[in-house]
């Protein structure tokens, strides 16, 4: 167990590779291009190794990216969740289908080779977070840099991260303890676009969930009711994995969106962004509804990205550069 600290826009005119966002999304520590004296190529580094394992493991990607959001609602973007030990974030329920460990690893044995001390641990998973967006054929963004690395990582504080089966008012409450508004929910909850989810996480939706009906959830489409029950059949492999994103699952889009307002959202809480109304109008709005005004996701999701990298960044006061990721110094 680690001890010590506490956890202390953007209009873009053009849909482009490269998009810059202004210093008013950034923290006071973070800025873009932080190493560009110190370490110019850390950022190249990164990029490279992340190239490399997702090659050979394609679904690195979405573990990257889930591994940045559980890090940042925990204690801050501070790498908190790369910690190994005893009750530490890594070890709790939540993190323990991340995956994605050995890149941040390998990227960091790479960068402390060039620039021995310099890059943090939590400045590597953001640009790894992005590099894997761009990846799955999503916009690439210029991620701020300049965290330090927390030295406190505690499994009981992952209630902090949103649940698979929590009402949207219980979501909306702990994004905006973050500083996180509804549209930031839904735009970063669309980071299931890419990646998949156990059964175990929502086969109960499919079997005994009403009295009433095929006792299925009721707002499971009907027709997309047989194919779940065929890929987790009650009693099954509690293990086997789903796309999160039926019919897109490897590319990072808006179908996500139509999926749920089709009702074929896969996690309860997933779905529940159109059932809700607060959510709803995003959802649609992502979706290309008619007669509202339209949102372009890949834009919004990297917008929603740099603001979620900056909660709780640490500073040399209350943080350091760890010399390995997965312990302090």
């Amino acid at each position: 167990m680690y001890h010590k600290s506490s956890i202390s826009v953007v209009f873009l005119a053009l849909l482009v590779l490269a998009t810059t966002f202004p210093s008013s999304v950034q923290s006071k520590t973070t800025r873009v291009g932080f190493y560009s004296r110190s370490c110019p190529r850390a950022e190249s580094i990164v990029t490279q190794i992340v190239q490399k394992h997702f090659k050979s493991t394609p679904s690195i990607a979405p573990g990257l990216l889930r591994m940045h959001f559980h890090d940042c609602f925990v204690q801050g973007c501070d790498g908190s969740v790369l910690l190994s030990g005893t009750n530490t974030e890594k070890t709790a329920g939540p993190n323990l289908g991340l995956r994605g460990w050995e890149v941040i690893d390998d990227a960091k044995t790479q960068l402390e080779a060039a620039c021995p001390g310099v890059v943090s641990c939590a400045d590597i998973l953001a640009l790894a977070a992005r590099d894997s967006v761009v990846l799955t054929k999503g916009i690439n963004w210029k991620v701020p840099t300049g965290r330090f690395d927390g030295r406190v990582s505690l499994a009981s504080e992952t209630n902090n991260l949103p649940g698979f089966r929590e009402s949207i008012d219980a979501q909306k409450s702990k994004f905006q303890a973050l500083g996180l508004n509804t549209q930031d929910l839904v735009t970063l909850v669309g980071g299931h676009t890419i990646g998949t989810s156990a059964c175990q996480f929502f086969r109960y939706r499919l079997y005994n969930f009403t009295t009433t009906g095929n006792g299925a959830d009721p707002t499971i489409d009907a027709s997309f009711l047989p194919q779940l029950r065929a890929l987790c059949p009650q009693g099954g492999d509690a293990t086997k994995r789903v796309d999160l994103d039926t019919g897109s699952g490897t590319q990072l889009d808006a179908a996500f969106f139509k999926n749920l307002q089709n009702g074929r959202g896969i996690l309860e809480s997933d779905q529940k962004l159109w059932t809700d109304a607060s959510t709803k109008s995003f959802v649609q709005r992502y979706s290309g509804v008619r007669g509202l005004q339209a949102l372009n996701f890949n834009v919004e999701f990297g917008r929603s990205m740099v603001k979620m990298s900056n909660i709780g960044v640490k500073s040399a006061r209350n943080g350091e550069i760890r010399r390995i990721c997965s312990a302090i110094n």
